[in-house]
């Protein structure tokens, strides 16, 4: 009898796991209680996969022998109760996707911020290093899809705590853990600590002869650490002092010391720039050494590597006014992250869906960088409250058009019109692409 695997949800993850569970001869159906679109439909079909949109049949969801779980469906969810209750085993596509991937390496990435570009110069590294390697998770394909179709000698993945929640077996060879910072804690019962034990899963099955990469630096870290029982090889990264093994910075110098290897590098020379990226650079720099990178080809790709997509964009420069796309900042501290960055006076462009956000974590930033803020979305109650006495222009729309015209108006010469929201995207637009093409598009018709 071939083994009954379930799949909710039919997005990236969702079909990509059922492509390979097919592939490895398991009998499967995919379940989504939206409506599915119409690419991954397609796809559904031409792998010859049942699948059904806009409904779940509880009935036949409920005789699978396991269970694989979108990250975006909430434990709360009334199906997921069910599915536990009667005992059926849940998992994640990443857990799917690793029972398949053979001899394959795995370099996972989490954190709260800084793990897409962390993933994404961390393959660049390799990439340039020669390495047969793909990246995978939430950026790219799904790890899952590219076990099936695409099979490499080494996996870059970036991880979710919600994907992690839902592992057995998944072994890192190497992690890196960016940061810790309050975020989804709608969905961990608004409870911190249940966020960051999410987040240590990571480290869950790692041997010791397996290496941790994380920020000494990050508070919520340094002090959480010690609470688990991490059994891999630890590998810290800092800006505070020497180390005898990880990577540091020292006098604008990132100083890499990993078994006998040894390499130093100026910031100067560092593609990306602000002391955040200076962390994903010593993050992925190390990563890569432990996977036997040379060292050459890190510098090289250090110096080559381009950002990403909606990720502190540099779109246009109009009039000497430069126009910056972070619409991946949809959490307060991203935007923090992005205002420690700027070197010119900011119009900040912010708001959208609101996930419990302290913005007092922003008022010392705001008030030494933001001269102008524009709220972009249909929620602005609490970005006044929080900025009204500091920054005198402030101004309300409702769609990214008159946003970028606000900014431009109240923009003089060498200043910087920064989309950094904050928050969600889904009150104006599909999702945080969406808001930052609608942002580059407003800007091109300027």
């Amino acid at each position: 009898m071939k083994k009954k695997l379930v799949i909710l949800g039919a997005g990236e993850s969702g079909v990509g796991a059922a492509i390979l569970a097919q592939q490895q001869g398991y009998d499967v159906f995919v379940s989504d209680g939206g409506i599915i679109k119409a690419n991954y439909e397609a796809e559904l079909k031409a792998h010859q996969i049942e699948f059904e949109g806009e409904q779940h049949s509880t009935d036949r969801i409920l005789k699978a022998d396991e269970v694989v779980k979108s990250p975006g469906i909430p434990e709360k969810n009334d199906l997921v109760k069910q599915i536990r209750a009667k005992g059926i085993n849940l998992i994640s596509e990443v857990e799917l996707a690793y029972r398949f991937k053979g001899n394959s390496k795995i370099i996972a990435i989490t954190g709260s911020n800084g793990k897409t570009t962390t993933t994404a110069l961390t393959w660049h590294i390799c990439k340039t290093g020669g390495a047969n390697c793909a990246m995978v998770g939430n950026i790219g394909y799904s790890f899952a899809k590219q076990v099936a179709t695409d099979p490499k000698d080494l996996y870059i993945a970036e991880i979710s705590s919600f994907q992690l929640d839902d592992i057995d077996t998944f072994r890192a060879d190497v992690a890196i853990l960016t940061n810790i910072t309050e975020d989804h804690l709608d969905r961990y019962d608004h409870k911190f600590e249940n966020y960051i034990n999410s987040k240590y899963r990571v480290t869950l099955n790692q041997q010791p002869e397996d290496v941790f990469i994380y920020n000494q630096d990050d508070e919520v870290t340094r002090e959480t650490i010690s609470n688990y029982s991490i059994k891999s090889t630890l590998a810290p990264i800092t800006m505070s002092k020497q180390l005898p093994q990880g990577a540091y910075l020292q006098n604008a110098k990132m100083h890499l010391k990993w078994k006998t290897e040894e390499m130093q590098m100026s910031i100067e020379d560092f593609a990306l720039k602000g002391k955040h990226n200076q962390y994903n650079s010593m993050a992925a720099s190390l990563a890569a050494t432990v996977v036997d990178i040379r060292k050459e080809k890190i510098r090289e790709a250090l110096q080559t590597f381009e950002s990403l997509e909606h990720r502190m964009e540099t779109v246009a420069t109009i009039k000497n006014v430069e126009f910056i796309n972070d619409s991946k900042a949809t959490n307060i501290n991203s935007t923090w992250f992005a205002l420690e960055t700027m070197e010119k006076p900011v119009i900040l462009i912010l708001g959208g869906v609101d996930k419990g956000n302290d913005y007092s974590l922003l008022t010392d930033m705001v008030r030494e960088k933001v001269k102008a803020i524009v709220c972009m979305g249909i929620e602005h109650r609490k970005i006044h409250e929080a900025f009204g006495d500091i920054v005198p222009l402030m101004v309300n729309t409702d769609n990214a058009k008159d946003a970028v015209q606000a900014a431009f108006h109240f923009a003089s010469k060498g200043d910087v019109v920064l989309l950094s929201p904050a928050c969600a995207s889904f009150d104006l637009f599909k999702n945080y692409e969406d808001r930052g093409n609608q942002f580059k598009q407003a800007v091109k018709e300027l």
